[in-house]
């Protein structure tokens, strides 16, 4: 829980993923719209904050047009919060990696806290009331805890008891909440997750903060939607943050705004590639499970999005002996598959722990992805089948054991991994030392 550095070392990031295909009757409406010319007002057009209205709406949050802002970008949104509220930044250990740069991009200071071992995205309680106190001894003013209920990396979504826990403790500090909802349209089983907003149980403290580009739109058309709490002090802090974006001058693209609006009603061509996409990173998530799992890594179980998050400390000693010791150097190992560090999500370096995701497995050219779309199990397609499995002959190798057999072994009739651990977990009910449950003085296990 202490303060983190002010800016970490970055090392050259890993290709980007390419992402799901992108919707032609989306591709229709962007080309149809090429040339608007007129500019979209900071904070984004009354049509298009009226249709977030509607979408908000679906998912029980009621909400005027006038507590909608809309921006390229989720980090661009997170950067004027980050400007309007002042004050230290509150984050989980790990979060999404776009979290803190704004942050350290304002001078601001950045406290983490570390998850508990049955999902990310949200702060242990208790650890949090203890990060906040001990800022505050720094000489900080935590101002702003960010959080996700459907959470990048670990693919997780906390239980409504839990989040109850860290709203009841946030409130009691002060302090502004920023929910990242991003994925919570990519359940993978919605009838076994229960996904509930902080903003149903503190709806005067709460800006609900959604990328649509995890669900809704591709992954290379940046817009992002907040949407702030119905009261003075949430009039307040939306204009700081439209003031904010006035001043970067980073509206929409006009054809893109238009687009978005569309998407944002949710036709049904729309809403059938959100369940499309989320079947398919289901499918595609569980099997990585399987293959990490199976290899002795620990992970939880994913349940939402295309990622998960996967610690590899059992392992430390046939890795040490490969001079792989933190999660710089198995990101580079693992970058074959897209694995990103454990440091690039305010980790600690030290630990062996890295993000791999399901973009991976669907194929380098378009007409692959599109099969993966298309196809009942893509578990069955050759390209997916022989990715997993070269990874688990490559972590099979990494743990100094013969190759795996493949990347169904060791699967239990429910379909989960065997071997090592789903969750972080141990069979009696408590945490691993070494996974991401909480030491005795509160800090993220390494």
């Amino acid at each position: 829980m202490q303060r983190t550095a002010p800016d970490p070392q970055r090392e050259p990031d890993p290709a980007p993923p390419v992402g799901l295909p992108v919707l032609p009757e989306l591709a229709a409406h962007l080309a149809a719209a090429a040339d608007r010319t007129v500019p979209e007002p900071p904070g984004g057009s009354l049509p298009l904050r009226t249709a977030a209205c509607g979408y908000w709406e679906r998912r029980g949050l009621f909400t005027p047009a006038d507590r909608v802002l809309a921006a390229p970008g989720a980090a661009a949104l997170l950067l004027a919060l980050y400007a309007a509220t002042e004050g230290a930044v509150l984050l989980t250990r790990p979060c999404a990696e776009w979290y803190a740069p704004p942050a350290r991009l304002l001078g601001r200071a950045v406290h983490v806290t570390p998850v508990p071992a049955e999902s990310g995205g949200l702060p242990d309680p208790f650890a949090l009331l203890e990060t906040v106190r001990r800022a505050r001894m720094h000489g900080d003013t935590p101002r702003l805890l960010v959080l996700s209920v459907a959470d990048d990396p670990t693919g997780t979504c906390p239980p409504p008891e839990q989040l109850h826990e860290v709203c009841e403790a946030a409130a009691e500090e002060g302090l502004w909440v920023v929910s990242d909802e991003s994925s919570r349209d990519l359940l993978h089983d919605p009838h076994d997750t229960v996904v509930l907003s902080p903003a149903e149980m503190l709806p005067g403290e709460v800006v609900v903060l959604t990328d649509l580009r995890a669900a809704l739109l591709p992954a290379s058309w940046p817009a992002a939607l907040a949407r702030f709490p119905g009261t003075r002090r949430g009039a307040l802090l939306r204009d700081a943050v439209r003031q904010t974006l006035a001043r970067l001058y980073t509206p929409l693209a006009g054809p893109l705004a238009h687009t978005v609006t569309h998407a944002l009603g949710e036709p049904d061509v729309v809403r059938e590639r959100t369940a499309t996409a989320a079947r398919v990173y289901g499918a595609l998530t569980r099997a990585l499970h399987r293959t990490l799992t199976g290899a002795g890594a620990l992970c939880r179980p994913p349940h939402a999005g295309s990622r998960l998050y996967a610690d590899l400390e059992p392992l430390r000693r046939p890795l040490r002996a490969r001079g792989i010791t933190g999660s710089v150097a198995l990101e580079g190992e693992l970058a074959r598959w897209g694995a990103r560090g454990g440091h690039r999500f305010e980790d600690d370096p030290d630990a062996l722990r890295v993000r791999l995701g399901a973009d991976v497995l669907l194929g380098a050219d378009i007409g692959l992805r599109q099969r993966v779309l298309d196809a009942a199990d893509p578990l069955e397609l050759p390209h997916v089948r022989d990715g997993l499995g070269e990874l688990a002959r490559a972590l099979a190798e990494l743990g100094g054991g013969p190759s795996s057999p493949g990347p169904g072994a060791g699967a239990g009739e429910d379909g989960e991994g065997g071997g090592g651990g789903g969750g972080g977990v141990s069979p009696d009910g408590g945490s691993f030392v070494g996974g991401w449950g909480t030491d005795v003085e509160g800090r993220a296990g390494s």
